[in-house]
């Protein structure tokens, strides 16, 4: 993952939108550095593509200020179109039309001249392995060959900025992990990404950093890791070669989980350097061998229930 020390490429101050009474962005502030994966997270309806949405002048907001590529979005939505790409939650292709033609006619919407697009969509297909394709309609196409045709189209332009609407839903996971590695590459050449996603696993792969929405207000960001060291449950697990090195090592640590069967202790603690050297130090010192040892720390979907109380399957309902 790619950090830079440049200005942010989105930065979203106290930005509000309701449809009649129903408030669906209260307020939200966001900033995402130049070259990095941010990741928005949230149960049903609690906004995400509503955000996206504005964020690419598709719809307008009631209030805040937001700034992409440099661009303000209300005085100049123009320039924030020119800097940025878009793929939504379903394939923005015509089926009739065959890979190459759907290319070449992004190309021609952005005026890049007859011999420029052919060459540019030569060159993505093959970067998106869909050269074997090309000449096929997309009606004829998997799911994850549409999806890597639509974020190929969608840089046709040279966006700097990609907003990503859950990129990957209904894909298997080889399909997944291609346009995972696809992200990476982009991020990689010094693009940057704003994604949403119903999948927890993608934001723990890719996000630099992932806010949390939960009824239209960011109720935590940070680094995956930051998120998890939230969320209490953390734990070592220590198991013992035999019965007695696990009564030893309970009565030096004190208030344990203990498993008899498995002769495994729990030890409540977050695995950090400093608290596991205390730990073993302890354990030497009684003399007390260790068979096996090894840190659990909660998971996003853990950190997900925590902030939301609600489960992670989610698909948002922002109109």
């Amino acid at each position: 993952m790619t950090t830079t020390a440049s200005r942010p490429a989105v930065k979203v101050a106290g930005l509000r939108k309701s449809f009649g009474d129903h408030v669906v962005l209260d307020g939200i502030d966001l900033e995402v550095a130049a070259g990095t994966v941010f990741a928005l997270l949230g149960p049903n309806g609690a906004g995400k593509t509503t955000a996206v949405r504005i964020l690419s002048t598709l719809i307008g907001a009631d209030g805040g200020e937001v700034s992409v590529a440099g661009h303000d979005l209300a005085g100049d939505p123009e320039g924030v179109r020119g800097a940025i790409g878009v793929t939504g939650q379903f394939s923005a292709v015509d089926d009739l039309l065959t890979g190459a033609e759907n290319l070449v006619l992004m190309a021609d919407l952005r005026h890049l001249g007859r011999v420029e697009g052919r060459r540019l969509a030569a060159e993505l297909l093959a970067r998106f392995d869909l050269v074997g394709a090309a000449g096929k309609r997309v009606g004829t196409y998997s799911g994850g060959m549409r999806r890597r045709l639509d974020l190929a189209m969608t840089l046709v332009g040279d966006p700097r900025v990609i907003f990503l609407d859950e990129p990957t839903t209904g894909l298997d996971p080889r399909s997944r992990r291609t346009m995972w590695e696809i992200i990476r590459e982009l991020v990689g050449d010094g693009v940057t990404v704003l994604l949403t996603t119903q999948y927890l696993e993608e934001a723990d792969e890719l996000a630099d950093r992932i806010a949390v929405i939960d009824h239209g207000r960011v109720v935590a960001e940070g680094t995956p890791g930051e998120l998890k060291s939230r969320v209490p449950g953390g734990h070592v697990r220590l198991r013992f070669p035999d019965t007695a090195g696990l009564d030893a090592a309970a009565a030096v640590l004190g208030e344990v989980s203990r498993d008899e069967d498995d002769l495994v202790l729990q030890v409540a603690g977050d695995g950090g350097v400093r608290a596991l050297r205390d730990l073993l130090d302890r354990l030497d010192r009684a003399g007390t061998e260790v068979a096996e040892l090894s840190i659990h720390t909660p998971d996003l979907d853990d950190v997900f229930f925590a902030l939301t109380g609600q489960p992670t399957t989610e698909k948002d309902g922002a109109r």
